[in-house]
């Protein structure tokens, strides 16, 4: 994950920088940070995924003015926008801003962290083929749970939808696990962020649906289950 911080001021630059890399480091997310004195060098490697900005920048620079910048080369980042001046808020409403941190009150920045990771980890589209040699993309935000069906495998989305797949359930199982599943059972596969109801034999996910935990994957589990309600306070 790839974070900047744009902020003339190189006492609150230093001080935004420490708290996101202890967050990131007590909760042990690889995170690439960038800082930036003014906006011009900024824009000179614009790759991030959120962006700290501040709205006033030293020689006339406006954090607004970049942020517009950023929306019209189709830059897709999120903006927490920072000031000392709350009033300002109201012009973000104009390049779509993320969060308003008051510089006064930082400990905004964790709780903006934790907002920016819960809806990023798991917005993306990964690709498989069905049982027709067929790509087809699926989106794991909306993905519920993936199982064993027969020598395929059953992606069930939140809608009701399924998409039969080939795939092996220990390959899917590596692969989602860093974007929030959890193989519960050796023919299950579940999304974290749907689970209702936690039990020790079993997971009752938003639609009702019941779902066995094995007994191999007892112990695992309520690791990655606790670590994701810690990060998320699902």
């Amino acid at each position: 994950m790839k974070i900047s911080i744009v902020e003339d001021e190189a006492v609150w630059r230093d001080k935004i920088q420490g708290i996101i890399e202890k967050y990131c480091r007590d909760k042990n997310i690889p995170i690439q940070v960038n800082s930036y004195g003014n906006g011009k060098d900024f824009m000179k490697n614009s790759d991030t995924d959120l962006l700290f900005l501040d709205i006033e920048l030293a020689e006339g620079e406006d954090g607004f003015q970049i942020a517009e910048r950023l929306m019209h080369d189709g830059n897709k980042c999120k903006i927490c926008f920072l000031t000392s001046h709350t009033e300002l808020a109201r012009s973000g409403y104009k390049v779509n801003a993320f969060r308003y941190i008051d510089k006064k009150h930082l400990e905004e920045v964790g709780e903006a962290l934790d907002s920016f990771l819960k809806t990023k980890i798991q917005n993306r589209i990964i690709f498989r083929n069905d049982t027709a040699g067929i790509g087809i993309g699926i989106n794991l935000n909306e993905l519920l749970l993936v199982e064993t069906y027969g020598r395929k495998l059953r992606y069930l989305m939140l809608d009701g939808k399924e998409y039969f797949c080939e795939g092996r359930m220990s390959e899917a199982a590596r692969s989602l696990s860093a974007f929030g599943f959890s193989r519960i059972h050796r023919s299950y596969i579940v999304n974290l962020k749907y689970i209702e109801k936690a039990q020790s034999h079993e997971v009752t996910l938003c639609n009702g649906l019941k779902v066995v935990v094995g007994r191999a994957c007892r112990d695992e589990f309520k690791k990655e289950f606790f670590k994701w309600r810690m990060w998320f306070g699902n």
